[in-house]
């Protein structure tokens, strides 16, 4: 892990990075911070309520990509459920043959 020195809203942070990730992280921070001062331009919140609201807008438009994508984790997780009723009932099924 390494350091990495960033600034949010004006603040400044030191976070550990695995060197790998730090270009990634990098670009998280500036998308973070441009959403920051986008939110902070429409609204006349502040410090936390600014941050949640933002976390919440980049949660959205994520599980919206997600999807966008066919990476719709809930309805797979779903139909894994249900393949797995399905297999759990066919097997039932073959007991009762023996």
């Amino acid at each position: 892990m390494e350091s990495l020195d960033i600034q949010l809203m004006g603040k400044r942070f030191a976070v550990s990075v695995k060197p790998e990730e730090r270009e990634t992280f990098e670009a998280a921070v500036a998308l973070l911070n441009e959403k920051l001062q986008q939110a902070a331009g429409r609204s006349s919140g502040s410090g936390e309520t600014l941050a949640l609201m933002t976390a919440l807008n980049i949660a959205h438009d994520f599980v919206v990509a997600q999807r966008s994508a066919g990476l719709d984790l809930p309805g797979h997780r779903r139909k894994i459920a249900a393949m797995g009723q399905r297999i759990e009932d066919a097997l039932a099924q073959q007991e009762k043959l023996f």
